[in-house]
């Protein structure tokens, strides 16, 4: 079957997997007032999962991140990562997780077949981290990528969405901590939602300042790979680890999408911004679907806009990121 390829020549080998929108932690800058259910939920079982995986493996996906909400929450969540890394051509099977179960789970996760995984670390100050998490399990969250590194993974992922007045003040120690670790640290420029024009307004940081600097002090772009993500990587001969900037407003930020979205309750998100999603669901319900199903992401593949429009403050109808798996 050929490739998933839109109207613009971009080709799309990444998928991002949400499998619940719940989510234990309150971040301001995704769920302030915490998880709040919309009716009971119905998430993707795992048969639907494994039929929704099947069918992106076959028209060039290349790479699953698991996703949510918090996609630990789930008590199948071991099985969910064995079924996407048994499919025939994924070759990469990845997570991100706010990490408050990973101490005591990365080895089973990752002899599952798991093998990149991103942790949520806004801060490196204790108290900081509490702030804007609203839980105060930082050393939990520290023990489980210690915990990951020791069950094998080659690197692990940390992320920080970049907040002005917040956590703007922790490069130095960030810097520090990944010279003698190797940890992939990613700045996320904070992006306007549905519900957060004014917390946008007041801790929106742009990631070009933390670019700038990284460049003067001897940091080089690395050479992206074809199922990276948005992010653009530094390395430095004198650190362990490496940074990565991921910057929805820099200029042509789209133009080289590879990424394709389904929500926990099996809607198709072409972007995180400006639609409301396209139901797979019913399609997700036999193998003996599986040529339909194809047929349908083809088809959603020619609406896919050349950008994402956030220059033009369209923020779209999501409310918050967990919704949809960021």
């Amino acid at each position: 079957m050929s490739q998933l390829q839109d109207n613009f020549g971009r080709r799309f080998h990444y998928l991002r997997m949400s499998v619940t929108d719940v989510c234990n932690f309150k971040c301001s800058y995704c769920l302030p007032d915490g998880y709040r259910p919309d009716g009971k939920p119905s998430f993707l079982t795992l048969s639907e999962i494994a039929n929704l995986a099947a069918a992106f493996a076959k028209v060039g996906t290349q790479k699953i991140r698991i996703t949510g909400g918090e996609p630990s929450l789930r008590k199948d969540f071991t099985d969910i990562i064995r079924v996407v890394a048994d499919m025939p051509n994924i070759n990469t099977v990845a997570t991100t997780t706010n990490g408050y179960r990973l101490a005591q789970n990365a080895q089973e996760w990752y002899d599952a077949g798991l093998r990149r995984i991103n942790v949520s670390v806004d801060s490196l100050d204790p108290r900081m981290f509490y702030q804007i998490t609203g839980e105060n399990k930082f050393d939990q969250v520290m023990r489980g990528i210690d915990a990951a590194l020791d069950a094998g993974f080659e690197r692990v992922k940390v992320n920080a969405v970049l907040l002005k007045h917040l956590n703007d003040k922790d490069l130095p120690r960030f810097l520090h901590w990944i010279k003698q670790y190797p940890i992939d640290l990613r700045f996320i420029e904070l992006m306007e939602t549905g519900l957060g024009h004014d917390y946008f307004n007041k801790h929106h940081l742009a990631g070009a300042t933390i670019k700038a600097h990284l460049l003067e002090n001897g940091w080089g772009l690395d050479q992206a790979a074809i199922d990276d993500g948005p992010a653009q990587n530094f390395s430095h001969d004198d650190y362990q680890g490496r940074i990565g900037l991921i910057m929805p407003y820099e200029k042509n930020f789209c133009a080289s999408c590879n990424r394709l979205r389904v929500s926990a309750k099996g809607k198709l998100h072409l972007c995180l911004f400006t639609e409301h999603g396209v139901d797979l669901r019913d399609l997700l319900q036999s193998e003996s679907q599986q040529a339909e199903l194809v047929s349908r992401l083809h088809q959603q593949l020619e609406q896919k806009k050349a950008t994402h429009f956030l220059h033009d403050g369209v923020t779209g109808v999501t409310q918050h990121l967990a919704s949809i798996g960021g």
